[in-house]
């Protein structure tokens, strides 16, 4: 059974703020800073503002 990856990510995550019930700001959070320093077009933005 091949399940994408998308969707493998989206069962997790949903499963982990079920279980684990975080705040949504410390989810927020993740998501938005695992999205800019992911090789993504804002990638090069961020890495020269850590450098």
């Amino acid at each position: 059974m091949d399940v994408p990856l998308w969707l493998a990510l989206i069962v997790v995550g949903w499963l982990g703020i079920k279980l684990v019930r975080p705040p949504w700001w410390l989810v927020i959070l993740l998501l938005l800073g695992g999205y800019l320093i992911a090789e993504s077009f804002l990638g090069p933005a961020v890495g020269s503002l850590i450098n």
